[in-house]
């Protein structure tokens, strides 16, 4: 059962999965058996828009921290996706190239990005947010937009 720290501004609900770290730009890496997978934070996907267009970086491509791992398309803004870690793309989500609009319905779960074979894990967990302090980051760029319309 996945657990979640979850707040409503205005008529929007934002979830932050706890099982995984986080970039204050929304980012997140979940690591499993040696491997970090990556996707959008449920915040980042709501406020960017509705995905037409994915482009990641193919399997092979060596990063490092803060590289752009993908570009993200919407009908509201083009972002480029800066890898919270560094290392080795090892696979790229195959269903994003025909459904990209899956990592808005499913940013935690079939929307991810890639998957990075970490080559310094522990030194980029430490410059990486646990779940409850992205929580608190995200949820005061909410409320700010909010002040702003």
């Amino acid at each position: 059962m996945t657990e979640y720290l979850e707040t409503q501004v205005d008529k929007f609900t934002f979830k932050v999965e706890k099982d995984r770290f986080y970039t204050t730009f929304g980012v997140w890496a979940l690591l499993y058996g040696g491997t970090a997978r990556i996707g959008l934070s449920d915040y980042l996907q709501q406020t960017s828009g509705d995905i037409a267009f994915a482009d990641i970086q193919p399997a092979g491509t060596v990063l490092g921290t803060g590289e752009a791992c993908a570009s993200i398309e919407t009908i509201k803004v083009d972002l480029e996706i800066l890898s919270p870690l560094a290392g080795k793309i090892l696979r790229v989500n195959p269903s994003l190239e025909m459904t990209p609009e899956v990592i808005n319905e499913d940013p935690y779960g079939q929307g991810w990005l890639c998957e990075i074979e970490p080559s310094d894990w522990e030194n980029d967990l430490a410059n990486l947010l646990a779940p409850e302090a992205y929580f608190e980051i995200m949820k005061n760029q909410a409320e700010e937009e909010l002040k702003k319309k």
